[in-house]
């Protein structure tokens, strides 16, 4: 068949009604010290998002001081002149969500959602780094950093694939490019780097006409000109610093390079550098990016996916720089198969496709997937990829924060000739492939660190200038008196005529209607010689239903600009649909082929199952997912219900060994409509939703009877505690996990102990994070967490440390949890006040977004909680006490704690077992034990 049997049929394709406007509408101003700021008005929550770029990035650094600009990054988060202490602080007491820093290659940037009531507070901690840092930043704080940026740098390379990056970059640009190192740059180079080196950077790039404001959400111009001009008028401008000049860095000729990696299967990268963002050639290679390779129904997925399965996954996508872009191409290539097969098959599709240029159909269905991703951004006013992130790098990259509207112009309007000489022009040599195949993991050489030449500024210009100032900076950080009331969206209720549980929650914001249908069933329905069966079942649902083979099924969904799904949890399955209101009709019919219908086809099911099984083997590779993978038998003991891998893939034995007979049982017992809800929040209502449910779904009746519910065992604690080890040869972080079971997450005291767990490591200052990471920087980060679960569920806490000090890691990790636990160190008043803030004020922004309403919705149906839920749960966070915190960690029991180390054991198994924590137990990657010799081990 050739590829437009896959397309949506032209009758079918009609069926959209006129799409809605979407747009991001602001205003600006300019204060005299040259710092922009852009405002956008959204009143449908009582947060404002305020979001600071400031125009360096890794491209600015001169050889020799590569890494700054990130080091920086951390630096502005480590206090102030006038607030010394942790940035995140305040921010936490006024209940601050989205909160968080990023750098790239062109820009650093800041973001928090705060309550309107907390502006000021805000806009005094941001001008509070811009203006008075320098005093704030001194030896002590400089190493702590150097140090937490080393963990992280370690964190990204001890992961399969993690020094791809740095590799590509080397390749495609020359040394002396802005591009050529990485953007966390040289250890050797931060080291050298003295106090005033870091000074003399900040004087350079942060000041505020370097810089672009963005206020987004609850709140109109006049506001902000008043407030902005009140705390950041009086910082002075500094240097007007060069921007480098565009430099795609054409390469004259292809190059390859093989690159060995403890990975379990090889990888192609293949990378063109192409014209910089914000241009109207690279909105056009976006599409031509999708077009390749963009989605399931892509060029290169049809080909090496379905066709030939030769590739687990294949995608291609254009990374947007200032200075210049990449086209990419990536293929993970199925064991045992030859890697330069896949490449001389990516290279005649590419070829096919410049000599033919997409046809009309594909390029409607890219140009939709585009339209639809966009909408769906614009639904958040701050944090990753918001409003104020769109206007934000609007105005940096081109000066205009509306560029966004002529690039979906350029998208809307390009013809398929457009881009087959567009590709022809930008595709051709000049390429890198990179082929990172199994092997042994070599540390990746760093280059001495050479003095730098003299950063000599140049002069202010003397058109900045500054406003009185009338802050009392003495004072501290202004906090409110006053903070929003929670509001969550009125839940009505209907029922279909087949039974099912309607819940709509209406929100208008955009024109997006989303739906989660949940079923009971699930992990814990998986019989243990089938682990993974719900998994794999839900996840084929998609593959092919009704009318549709599985290309056909996503070319629809492309075609619709909506997104179908379905997945597994530990206590039930749900399946989901995003559609786009102009196609709400023609969504849900889609939707009810998919549930009501799936093919269940052979050949896909064996196509699904390969990728499933190659992502066994990618889970085992991380350091994290292997420790998941064999934490829950160890909890649980074999044979539990929850006693599967915490992503829910089961084993390679139990899922090679499903048949499509097991497939059509899960479905039929499980996915059924008469017990089952259907939650729906976005723009819609009752009269509008329910007929329309009732067409595509009223008639769905399940079939045979339906299972008897899954009953979930107790399981008593371990008598003392016991330690596991996972080797991973060459690893240069060891990955610790210590936890234990607690109760249900329907219990009585399931707020407490929540709360408990977020005093230990549940937020950014939380005790584990400050003791693992700010204070000792031995690692990047350290949290905890309780998974939800109708049964007992798993507590963890974690760390990812350098792989030197994982002893004394563990050992840090055990007095905390100790100490908290059995009330030698107990929650301060302190500590209760700080996290009963922030919780209850960041309520009334985290129902921002539809997914969020979702979210706590499905959490309202599983867990058999009251509609009013989020007010109970408040009135519940309210009463805490520092009494009553410590009673909630006394759940935790030390003397029942399990620990599982990944790491290289060679380096970590004797340290670890000279703490004597308790009987210490060698793993392989799929929990077995290991024989192994004690007395060897303890000679090492």
């Amino acid at each position: 068949m050739g590829s437009l049997a896959f397309l949506p049929q032209p009758a079918q394709a009609r069926t959209a009604v006129t799409a809605a406007p979407v747009d991001i509408a602001y205003e600006q101003f300019t204060l005299p010290n040259g710092l922009r700021v852009i405002v956008h008005t959204d009143r449908k929550a009582p947060i404002v998002a305020v979001n600071v770029w400031y125009h360096v990035g890794s491209k600015d650094e001169p050889r020799g001081r590569t890494g700054f600009a990130h080091l920086f990054e951390h630096l502005m988060f480590n206090g102030s002149e006038n607030h010394r202490g942790e940035y995140f602080d305040p921010f936490e007491m006024v209940g601050a969500t989205d909160m968080n820093g990023t750098t790239n290659t062109d820009r650093t940037n800041y973001f928090q959602n705060v309550p309107t009531t907390a502006l000021d507070t805000a806009l005094w901690m941001e001008s509070d780094r811009m203006g008075h840092l320098l005093g704030a930043i001194d030896q002590a704080t400089l190493d702590e950093q150097r140090g937490v940026v080393q963990n992280e740098k370690r964190q990204g390379e001890n992961q399969p694939y993690g020094q791809v990056w740095t590799k590509l970059n080397q390749a495609l640009y020359p040394v002396e490019h802005p591009y050529h190192h990485s953007v966390i740059g040289s250890m050797a180079d931060l080291d050298a780097a003295s106090l005033e080196d870091v000074k003399n950077w900040f004087r350079a790039w942060y000041g505020p006409n370097n810089a672009v404001l963005v206020l987004a959400g609850d709140i109109d111009v006049a506001t902000a000109k008043e407030k902005v001009a009140r705390y950041f008028g009086d910082i002075p401008a500094g240097p007007d610093m060069a921007q480098p000049p565009v430099d795609v860095a054409r390469r004259p000729a292809s190059t390859r390079e093989v690159l060995e990696d403890r990975v379990p299967q090889a990888r192609i990268y293949r990378a063109w550098n192409v014209p910089p963002t914000a241009t109207v050639e690279a909105d056009q290679l976006g599409v031509l990016a999708q077009v390749l390779g963009g989605s399931s129904t892509s060029r290169l997925a049809r080909r090496l996916v379905h066709a030939d399965k030769l590739v687990d996954n294949v995608t291609a996508g254009l990374s947007e720089s200032q200075l210049g872009s990449n086209f990419l191409v990536f293929a993970t290539v199925k064991e045992g198969v030859d890697p330069k097969k896949v490449e001389a098959i990516i290279d005649e599709e590419l070829q096919r496709l410049l000599a033919e240029g997409p046809n009309a159909a594909e390029l409607a269905q890219a140009k939709t997937v585009v339209r639809a991703g966009f909408i769906r951004g614009v639904e958040r006013i701050g944090g990753f990829g918001g409003k104020a992130d769109a206007l934000a790098s609007c105005a940096i990259y081109t000066e205009d924060p509306g560029c966004f509207r002529q690039s979906m112009a350029t998208v809307a309007a390009v013809q398929p000739a457009t881009l087959q000489a567009l590709g022809r022009q930008w595709l051709g040599k000049g390429d890198h492939t990179l082929v990172v195949v199994p092997g042994e993991r070599t540390p990746l050489a760093e280059d001495p660190a050479v003095e730098p030449a003299p950063l000599t500024l140049p002069a202010v210009d003397s058109r900045y200038s500054v406003l009185p100032s009338s802050v009392d900076r003495s004072t501290g950080v202004p906090l409110p008196d006053e903070f929003p009331e929670l509001k969550f969206p009125e839940l009505q209720r209907a029922t279909l005529k087949n039974g099912t549980r309607v819940i709509l929650a209406q929100r208008h914001d955009i024109p997006v209607v989303q739906f989660s249908l949940m079923f009971d069933g699930g992990f814990k329905a998986d019989p243990a010689d089938k682990l993974g069966s719900s998994s794999f079942t839900m996840g084929m649902l998609d593959e092919g239903a009704g009318e549709y083979d599985a290309l056909g099924f996503a070319a629809r969904a492309e075609a619709l600009g909506a997104n179908l799904g379905a997945a597994a949890g530990l206590d039930g399955a749900s399946a989901s649909l995003s559609a786009l209101k102009e196609n709400l009709d023609p969504s849900l019919a889609l939707f009810s082929q998919m549930l009501r219908q799936p093919r269940f086809e052979q050949s896909e099911i064996d196509r699904v199952r390969a990728t499933w099984i190659a992502g066994i083997k990618q889970e085992k590779a991380r350091p994290n997912s292997a420790a998941l993978r064999v934490l829950p038998p160890l909890l649980y003991g074999e044979g539990h219900p929850y006693a599967i891998p915490f992503s829910g893939s089961g084993t390679e034995d139990t899922i090679a060994a499903l048949t499509r007979d097991d497939l059509l049982a899960y479905h039929q017992g499980w996915v059924r409509p008469e017990a089952a809800t259907m939650v729906v929040v976005g723009d819609t209502t009752l009269k509008e939703i329910v007929p329309m449910l009732n067409r595509h779904l009223g008639d769905w009746k399940g079939k045979g009877a339906a299972p008897a519910p899954v009953s979930v065992p107790d399981v008593a604690l371990p008598g003392a505690p016991r330690v596991f080890l996972i080797d991973q040869p060459g690893a240069v972080q060891a990955n610790i996990y210590v936890g234990e079971l607690v109760p249900s997450t329907k219990s009585e005291d399931a707020t407490e102990f929540g709360f408990a767990n977020t005093v230990l490591g549940g937020q950014f200052s939380s005790r584990l994070n400050m003791n693992l990471r700010e204070d000792k920087h031995w690692a990047y980060g350290s949290y905890s967490f309780a998974s939800s679960a109708i049964g007992q569920r798993p507590w963890l806490a974690y760390a990812p440390v350098q792989i030197d000090k994982t002893a004394e890691s563990v050992a840090e990790l055990k007095r905390e949890i100790n100490d908290f636990a059995s009330g030698k160190s107990p929650a301060t008043a302190e500590e209760v006040s700080k996290v009963k803030a922030n919780e209850i004020r960041s309520l009334p922004g985290a129902y921002e977004t539809g997914s969020a309403v979702m979210g706590t919705i499905t959490g309202i149906v599983r867990y058999d909680r009251p509609d009013d839920y989020v007010f109970q749960h408040k009135a519940e966070i309210d009463a805490m006490t520092p009494a009553v915190v410590a009673k909630a960690a006394s759940t935790i029991d030390p003397a029942a704690l399990t620990w599982v180390v990944v790491g290289d054991l060679g380096q970590i198994e004797a340290p670890v077992r000279a703490l004597e924590l308790g009987p210490v137990q060698v793993l392989d990657e799929d929990g077995k034990p290991v024989a192994r010799a004690t007395s060897a081990a303890s000679k090492e």
